[in-house]
């Protein structure tokens, strides 16, 4: 059986590479480097999306949700998984989008599906648990989302990768990849670690928070197609998605400020402060989307890439990251030692501001600071090495045990 343990540290692993990768990335303005950047593009965000996140998850997702007798099972699924990334991890530098990196992300997608129908079948939660509502509602966010990819072929064989749907096909998927599996899966383990310590949780509230953060996800993928000038019915869409999606995020404060005492009382004052850091970031993440329902932002959005990777880098670097290693060190499945995650933190943070101001100097016309780039690269550096320090400090201990006489 692999352990949950041995998963995080895979998952661990693929998050330095990804990070890493990152940093190549943002060498390009200052060096000249000889390997293809939209190869690496595409190397960097599926080992993100597909090794980092996806096996956080999923690890968490066996390790709290799946039945001991079932648990024995996964280990097939699990390395058929992992052959999937690392025959991305390899073909993509390599060749791109073509036949062999095309085959593993159509049986990486096979393997997602054969997870949800493992979780379906072996899952120990309650029926009425509202975690469960959540995590199954992820699942089938994660399995709309693949349609994305499934069209992208047919988009390209038809319409060429010129085509606007081409773009759509894949801002479908990311949406339904960030706000709906992504964010309902962390929710979901949030409902779960107040049910575990057996909170007290108004049905009203939770019940409505659940429905109207259903609506706001499928709404709100209006929001990823206003950049076309679509017809007005899109427009009356995204905005009931903002609307609906503002709602929610009041909603969800009512429940969180109902259980503010015991998770002060569960969680290390280090901790807690994190996941109000965490809180602020998905504030900030629905304000932007709510500003791009508006036309005129919605366009700038699109023409200046700085915004989008500033957004994208948020969430994924922001909520998702930090909240999958708060549910591993919460469930002990990792240990976060504050220096390195205080490093990786600042890199976000700074980054993050570097990125946006670029943004804002080429929508107002303004000029950048000298030696930007080397100085984004510099700063960008302290997220690999905050991570990196994260895995050595995991995987120190487990050799230490390994090398212990019988």
């Amino acid at each position: 059986m692999i352990k949950a343990k041995i998963q995080s540290y895979v998952a661990l692993s693929y998050f330095l590479i990804a990070a890493s990768l990152g940093i190549l990335l943002r060498l390009f303005p200052i060096l000249d480097i000889n390997v293809n950047y939209k190869f690496m593009v595409h190397t960097h965000s599926h080992v993100a999306l597909l090794g980092w996140v996806y096996m956080g998850l999923t690890t968490l997702i066996f390790y709290l949700f799946i039945n001991e007798a079932a648990k024995k099972k996964y280990t097939t699924l699990f390395v058929c998984t992992q052959i999937t990334i690392v025959g991305m991890l390899i073909s993509f530098p390599i060749t791109g989008y073509a036949l062999f990196s095309i085959i593993f992300s159509t049986l990486f997608l096979i393997c997602s599906y054969w997870f949800y129908v493992f979780f379906r079948k072996n899952n120990n939660l309650n029926k009425d648990s509202y975690a469960l509502k959540f995590i199954n509602a992820s699942l089938l966010f994660m399995i709309v989302s693949s349609i994305g990819p499934w069209a992208l072929g047919i988009i390209m064989n038809t319409l060429g990768s010129t085509s606007h749907w081409y773009k759509n096909a894949i801002y479908f998927y990311l949406h339904f990849q960030y706000n709906g599996w992504f964010i309902f899966c962390l929710l979901g383990l949030f409902f779960h670690f107040l049910e575990k310590n057996n909170s007290i949780i108004s049905k009203k509230k939770i019940t409505v928070f659940f429905r109207l953060m259903v609506f706001s996800c499928i709404f709100t993928l209006a929001l990823s197609f206003l950049w076309i000038e679509p017809p007005v019915t899109i427009y009356i869409l995204a905005t009931l998605g903002v609307i609906t999606q503002t709602f929610s995020l009041i909603q969800f404060y009512a429940i969180i400020k109902d259980q503010k005492t015991i998770l002060k009382n569960k969680i290390s004052r280090f901790f807690f402060k994190l996941c109000i850091f965490i809180f602020v970031l998905f504030c900030l993440k629905i304000i932007m989307q709510t500003i791009t329902a508006i036309p005129y932002f919605a366009i700038l959005s699109y023409q200046i890439k700085d915004f989008v990777i500033g957004y994208l880098h948020l969430v994924f670097l922001g909520i998702i990251s930090l909240s999958v290693f708060f549910f591993l060190h919460q469930n002990k499945l990792i240990t976060i030692p504050k220096k390195w995650i205080l490093i990786y933190l600042t890199g976000f943070i700074l980054s993050e501001i570097l990125i946006f101001y670029k943004g804002f100097c080429n929508w107002q016309q303004l000029s950048i600071i000298n030696n930007y780039y080397t100085i984004l690269v510099l700063i960008s550096a302290l997220m690999p090495i905050g991570v990196l320090g994260l895995f050595i400090a995991n995987i120190k201990p487990t050799f230490a045990t390994l090398k212990e006489p019988v």
